[in-house]
């Protein structure tokens, strides 16, 4: 979204009357003392204009286009005296309500520094950053996801709001400081997680997440939990009973075992004892007697036990996350 401020293509002059020919516009990021921030040619914020911006021999401002939000200007004459200075001027676009007439945009109304949005793209969008671990800072940072003075606002309340977000360099005394010296931090890295809302919310916890199963606290913004694939152990595993026996033969409780009767074939050498073979007639014991088996059951290592892992993941489509600036 983009839009722009009154003084766009207006025509200044000097407190003697005279236009103000070759003076300076700095656009400079609201709440900073002399930050700058971006203008640009197009609505689409794709071309941007010189910084400062120089008016022309008619001491006319050019059109320019801005990112929704706040700014801050000075304008001064070709001198360098200051002319005007303000702050907190609101970028007025279709993404505020155009149109003439009307009163003031409600900032609730809009989206917001710090809102997510998902969106069914994979690029960049004007005025967000991806939530992908990457980092973000000053234009002389070397930040990884976005370099630019537009990210300040963003750096400040990513420090504040999460202090386990990573700063490098590591995280200083305040965000104001950290900013200046041009360190850069991580965005909250989403990439592959579905979006959950923290178990308490400003409430008491619901229990609905808990650690044991999510994994870590479901009270900390920002935490991540859960996984993909899920191991079945033996403690998993419910009370059960193999049926191991059968109704027939060595499988039922009640049968019996044939064996041989011994025959005795005289004394031993020794006298200590007497001597049999094992010839004999058969005997089958009998009637049958009631008695178990012992036996134990273990897997075969084949296709249908072979211990992977199974999914837990519940249907779902991809797009990307996006933090507004």
């Amino acid at each position: 979204m983009s839009g722009t401020i009154p003084l766009s293509l207006t025509q200044q002059f000097d407190t003697f009357g005279q236009p103000l020919k070759g003076g300076q516009l700095f656009l400079i990021v609201a709440g900073t003392v002399s930050t700058p921030q971006d203008g640009f040619q197009d609505p689409s914020l794709t071309i941007k204009m010189p910084y400062p911006i120089t008016l022309d021999a008619a001491g006319r401002i050019p059109q320019f286009f801005l990112a929704d939000g706040f700014i801050k200007v000075r304008l001064q004459d070709v001198r360098g005296v200051v002319q005007l200075a303000s702050d907190g001027i609101q970028v007025i676009g279709p993404s505020g309500g155009g149109g003439g007439g009307g009163g003031a945009v409600d900032p609730n109304a809009l989206i917001q520094m710090g809102n997510i949005i998902a969106r069914y793209g994979i690029g960049g969008l004007t005025g967000y950053v991806r939530l992908n671990g990457l980092t973000i800072g000053s234009a002389t940072s070397g930040a990884t996801e976005r370099v630019n003075a537009d990210c300040q606002a963003l750096f400040n309340y990513l420090w504040i709001t999460d202090p386990n977000l990573i700063l490098t360099p590591p995280r200083g005394a305040n965000a104001a400081a950290d900013w200046t010296a041009n360190k850069q931090i991580a965005l909250p890295d989403w990439r592959g997680y579905a979006m959950g809302a923290l178990d308490d919310m400003g409430n008491a916890a619901a229990g609905r997440l808990t650690a044991a199963y999510f994994g870590t606290s479901p009270i900390v913004l920002g935490a991540a939990g859960g996984a993909q694939s899920k191991a079945l152990l033996a403690a998993n595993v419910p009370s059960h009973t193999h049926n191991g026996g059968g109704t027939t033969g060595n499988d039922s409780p009640d049968h019996s075992h044939g064996f041989t009767t011994p025959t005795q074939v005289g004394q031993g050498t020794s006298g200590g004892g007497l001597a049999f073979s094992s010839s004999g007639a058969a005997n089958t014991g009998g009637a049958s007697t009631r008695h178990t088996h012992s036996f134990a059951f273990t897997t075969d290592g084949g296709a249908g036990l072979s211990g992977l892992d199974f999914s837990v993941i519940s249907p779902r489509k991809l797009c990307t996350f996006y933090m507004k600036l």
